[in-house]
């Protein structure tokens, strides 16, 4: 996907992902997480207590 309409943030994100996914990490949707997935597990947009 061409980067040009995105913000920059996304298209970060986007490029973060895809490095977790190349090096054998599962990335999940925040709604739908599974803990158990792999050795490597990143959720985006987790939300933690402040």
């Amino acid at each position: 996907m061409s980067s040009a309409n995105r913000i920059p943030e996304q298209v970060a994100r986007d490029n973060i992902d895809r490095m977790l996914s190349q090096a054998a990490w599962v990335v999940q949707d925040n709604k739908k997480v599974d803990f158990s997935a792999g050795l490597g597990i990143a959720v985006r947009e987790y939300r933690t207590e402040a």
